[in-house]
C-alpha cells in the first residue's frame, strides 16, 4: 500500500498504511482495505491493511523470533528504550492529539490529556523495567533456600479498544517490553492510525524489529482466535466489553493462556448528604465528561443525597448545556461526535427506554441535524431503578441522576451491578467517604475527585469487570511467570 500525507495534517498522519510485521510494511494479502472514517462528519481519511489470520500468525512468527533477543537484553538497556518512547511522544505531542481527535472524534482538549497519560506509561515503565527483582529466602524446615524469579512470560497479544487508541495501546506495552516479552498489538479498525504512529515512534525510540508488530482487522474474532490458539503465545491483555472479554476467556481455556482482562464498568457517583455541592458537581463533569462519556471509567450512574439533588441536578443541567459540541479538531470543541451511529442509536435508545419509565429529561435529549455521530450533553433525573442505562454502560455524554435517602440505600444500589471497575465518592468528611468506599465492590473508587486512572497506580476490577490489573508493579508482572528455584550451599 502507497503512503502520503493528506494537505494541512502532521507528520505522523499517513492516509495509508501496511500492516507492521517484524519492522517491515506487509500488504494486506487478500482483504480489501479497511475505511477509517473521521466520525465528525463520515468523511474517509485513511485507510489500513485487513489482516487475515495467516497474517496474525506470520506476526506471531516474527514476535517468537524478536524476543529470543529481547529478553536477553539488559534491564537497563531496555529502560534506556522506553524512556526514549516517552520523549518522543512528548516532542510530538500536537501531531498525536490531531490525529486521535481526526480518528477517534475527540475534543482536541481530551486528545492532549490522552497523549500525555500515554506518554507517562513509558516513563513509569522505563523505571520499573530495572526493578523486577526477585526474592531469596530460607525454607522454614532450613534445608535449602528459596530462590524466585520473575521471568518474561513470552509473546503478548495485546488487544486495544478505539476509545483511548493511544493510552490503551501503550499501557499493554510499555509493561510487557520493559518485562522481556514481545507482542502482537491487535488495535481497533475504527482507531488503527494511533497504533501505527506509535509503532513508528517506537521503531525510531529503538525497539528491534517484530518486537511489537500491529496487525489491523474487520475480523478480529477469527484473528485474534488464531493467534490465542498459537502454542507460542502465552498472554492475551485485553480492553473491551464483558461479553467479548466472556469469549476470550473461554477460547484462551484452550491453552490454559494466561489473561489481563479489564472489561466494561458501570460506574456509580455517590453526591453523599455531607458532599460540598462545587466539589461534587466539579467532579461529576469530569467522571462523566471525559472523552465524552465514552470511557469504561464514566459515571454511569449518579446517586445523589436527596437534600442535594435539586441544586446538583439544576447547576450540572446548566454546566451541561453549556458545554460546545463539535469536531475533534476544532479547538473550540468541548464535546465531540460519539465513535459512530450505532453508539448514537444506542444511546438515543437508553435515554428514550428511561423516559418513558418515567425519567424527567433536564437538557439535551434531541438529536442535532447534520453530518457526524453526535449526541447532545444530557440530563435526566428521577430514573427509576428499572430502567437500562442504569444496568447497560452507557458510553455516552448522558448523566443519569437518581435520588437516595440513606447511605445503605446508595451503597447497596451502586453494588447492584454485575460490574465493578470504577467508582466515585464525594463526601466532605474524609472518614464517612472512606467508610462508604470501602463498602463499594469496584476494583477502584476515586474520593472528592473525577479522575482516578495513574500509570503508577493499579488499573482494575471486580467481578465481571476484569481480571488482573495494569499499570504499577502490578502491570508488569502480569507479563512475567515467577520461577522457583530450591538451591543449597
Amino acid at each position: 500500500m502507497s503512503t502520503g500525507t493528506t494537505t494541512g495534517s502532521t507528520d505522523v498522519f499517513r492516509t495509508s498504511r501496511d500492516l507492521l510485521i517484524g519492522g517491515k510494511a506487509v500488504p494486506g494479502a487478500s482483504r480489501p482495505a479497511i475505511d477509517v472514517i473521521n466520525p465528525s462528519d463520515k468523511s474517509v481519511i485513511a485507510q489500513v491493511a485487513d489482516a487475515t489470520p495467516a497474517e496474525a500468525i506470520t506476526a506471531v512468527d516474527a514476535a517468537q523470533t524478536a524476543m529470543t533477543a529481547w529478553k536477553k537484553t539488559a534491564p537497563r538497556a531496555r529502560a534506556e528504550i522506553l524512556r526514549r518512547c516517552f520523549d518522543l511522544i512528548i516532542e510530538r505531542e500536537n501531531e498525536l492529539a490531531h490525529l486521535i481527535a481526526l480518528e477517534n472524534g475527540k475534543a482536541l482538549t481530551d486528545a492532549h490529556g490522552e497523549v500525555a497519560y500515554a506518554a507517562e506509561f513509558f516513563r513509569w515503565y522505563s523505571e520499573e523495567a530495572v526493578r523486577t527483582i526477585g526474592t531469596l529466602t530460607t525454607a522454614p524446615s532450613g534445608a535449602n533456600k528459596i530462590l524466585v524469579q520473575h521471568e518474561p512470560i513470552g509473546v503478548a497479544v495485546l488487544v486495544t479498544p478505539w476509545n483511548f487508541p493511544a493510552a490503551m495501546a501503550t499501557r499493554k506495552i510499555a509493561p510487557a517490553l520493559a518485562a522481556g516479552c514481545s507482542a502482537v498489538l491487535k488495535p481497533a479498525p475504527q482507531t488503527p492510525l494511533t497504533a501505527y504512529a506509535i509503532a513508528d515512534i517506537l521503531a525510531e525510540a529503538g525497539v528491534p524489529d517484530g518486537v511489537v508488530n500491529v496487525v489491523t482487522t474487520s475480523t478480529a474474532g477469527d484473528v485474534v482466535s488464531a493467534m490465542v490458539h498459537d502454542p507460542r503465545v502465552r498472554i492475551v491483555s485485553f480492553t473491551g466489553s464483558t461479553a467479548v472479554g466472556r469469549s476470550l476467556l473461554r477460547e484462551a481455556a484452550d491453552h490454559v493462556l494466561k489473561c489481563a482482562m479489564e472489561l466494561g464498568g458501570n460506574a456509580p457517583l455517590l453526591v453523599l448528604a455531607d458532599a460540598d455541592l462545587d466539589t461534587a458537581l466539579d467532579g461529576a463533569m469530569v467522571a462523566k465528561m471525559r472523552n465524552g462519556g465514552q470511557a469504561c471509567t464514566a459515571a454511569n450512574r449518579i446517586f445523589v443525597h436527596r437534600s442535594l439533588v435539586e441544586p446538583f441536578t439544576t447547576e450540572l443541567a446548566a454546566r451541561m448545556s453549556q458545554l460546545v459540541m463539535g469536531a475533534g479538531t476544532d479547538a473550540a470543541t468541548q464535546c465531540g461526535p460519539l465513535i459512530d451511529d450505532a453508539a448514537v442509536t444506542k444511546v438515543s435508545g437508553l435515554v428514550g427506554d428511561a423516559l418513558d419509565r418515567g425519567a424527567r429529561l433536564i437538557t439535551g435529549g434531541t438529536l442535532p441535524g447534520g453530518p457526524g455521530s453526535f449526541y447532545p450533553p444530557t440530563v435526566i433525573t428521577d430514573v427509576p431503578r428499572d430502567a437500562g442505562i442504569l444496568r447497560e454502560e452507557i458510553f455516552g455524554p448522558i448523566a443519569a441522576i437518581v435520588p437516595f435517602d440513606t447511605d445503605e440505600e446508595a451503597i447497596a444500589a451502586a453494588n447492584d451491578t454485575e460490574h465493578g471497575l470504577s467508582a466515585y465518592v464525594f463526601s466532605a468528611d474524609l472518614a464517612h467517604g472512606l467508610k462508604v468506599a470501602e463498602r463499594l465492590e469496584s476494583g477502584m473508587v476515586a474520593i472528592n475527585r473525577g479522575l482516578l486512572s495513574d500509570p503508577a497506580a493499579p488499573f482494575g476490577g471486580t467481578k465481571q469487570s476484569g481480571l488482573g490489573r495494569e499499570g504499577a508493579r502490578e502491570g508488569l508482572l502480569e507479563f512475567t511467570e515467577s520461577k522457583y528455584i530450591a538451591v543449597s550451599w
